[in-house]
């Protein structure tokens, strides 16, 4: 359904070429939009025009005519005058208006078929169907983002969306819930991932100053159909929770980049438990002190080289010794040995799973 404010802009252009006063009415006689400034009562003429089986009529000095989508009659549009250029105005208007009734239901449709997609709601031969009649191509590489906003309706960041995107006609921008935005974007033969990251790059530079929003963009893979696209977006929907534990303070994460925290973030919590349990003897890794929490973290920052995490940390490489030491005769993992370093660091991402599943349930 077109806006009030549509159908206004509509006239009031209109108007602004042929000098020529218009109103908008529905089928019952109120008016939606006119640039007449006093409208007589014109119900009763409206309706018994409705029922009429004219598509166009003169009455009390205005020419009347009707406006269809599909067949069905949507609108009355009210010319004032009775000539001959008059009428031509009004038919011009007419045809106008039902011209953008149909690009917004097309539009409209072209948005509800694309959150059916995503949702996974369609069965295969719907997809397929239904892709067809809105003229959307079933077979071109495509790929989803999902831009979370700091705020819920955040229309701001929307519109911006939309401008950035606004060119490029096979894009879709949709949403199925209050605080993100999903584009659903056509991907060239040429382009790579490394394209796809800075597409997303420049959707938080824009919103962080245009929009003056703070968001989290994820993106899946690519699929070269569309019966595909809700697979990639389960997977940007999942790079966006997993980054939220494992990335936070990354703005852009790409579900091929999120490694074995995608992994982790599938593991039922029973099990996440019984695993650290296990391996720290009912201890937690977190509960180290924050030095010994920062050695750790900074040794595997520097794939386990003793030397270089010694210099980054302004230590003496003796005293890193001492602490891998103390650590292996606390937890029985020496951190020098791959095995060990490997088993530590999952144990300090499951720690993080845990405390983010439980901070939910709050």
């Amino acid at each position: 359904m077109i806006s009030n404010q549509i159908l206004q802009d509509t006239i009031d252009g209109l108007k602004g070429i042929t000098r020529t006063d218009l109103c908008v009415l529905d089928t019952e006689g109120k008016v939606l939009a006119s640039t007449l400034k006093d409208i007589d009562d014109c119900e009763d003429s409206v309706r018994a025009f409705v029922d009429s089986p004219a598509e166009s009529q003169v009455v009390r000095g205005y020419q009347f005519f009707k406006v269809f989508d599909d067949n069905q009659l949507e609108h009355i549009l009210m010319a004032k005058g009775e000539t001959d250029d008059t009428y031509m105005v009004g038919k011009i208007a007419a045809f106008q208006i039902q011209n953008l009734l149909a690009a917004y239901k097309e539009r409209f449709d072209k948005d509800n078929f694309i959150k059916n997609l995503l949702l996974d709601n369609l069965l295969l031969v719907d997809i397929y169907n239904r892709a067809k009649k809105l003229h959307i191509d079933t077979d071109v590489r495509r790929i989803v983002f999902i831009i979370e906003t700091k705020n819920e309706k955040d229309t701001n960041a929307l519109e911006t969306v939309r401008n950035i995107f606004s060119a490029k006609t096979k894009d879709f921008i949709t949403a199925v819930d209050e605080k993100n935005i999903i584009l659903v974007k056509e991907v060239k033969s040429n382009e790579t991932y490394d394209d796809m990251n800075k597409i997303a790059k420049v959707i938080v530079d824009m919103l962080n100053t245009e929009a003056m929003s703070s968001v989290h963009v994820s993106f899946g893979t690519i699929v070269n159909e569309i019966k595909e696209v809700s697979r990639s977006y389960k997977e940007a929907k999942m790079a966006l929770d997993v980054g939220k534990i494992f990335y936070e303070n990354t703005d852009i994460i790409a579900y091929s980049n999120l490694g074995i925290g995608r992994l982790i973030y599938q593991l039922p919590l029973p099990l996440c438990k019984m695993f650290i349990r296990e391996i720290f003897d009912g201890k937690s890794p977190d509960e180290f002190d924050e030095e010994t929490l920062s050695t750790i973290n900074k040794f595997f920052e520097n794939s386990l080289n003793v030397s270089e995490t010694s210099r980054q940390l302004y230590i003496h490489r003796n005293t890193l010794v001492y602490r891998l030491d103390k650590l292996q005769k606390s937890t029985g993992l020496d951190l020098r040995v791959f095995e060990d370093a490997i088993t530590f660091k999952i144990a300090l991402m499951v720690v993080k799973y845990m405390k983010y599943m439980e901070s939910l349930d709050y």
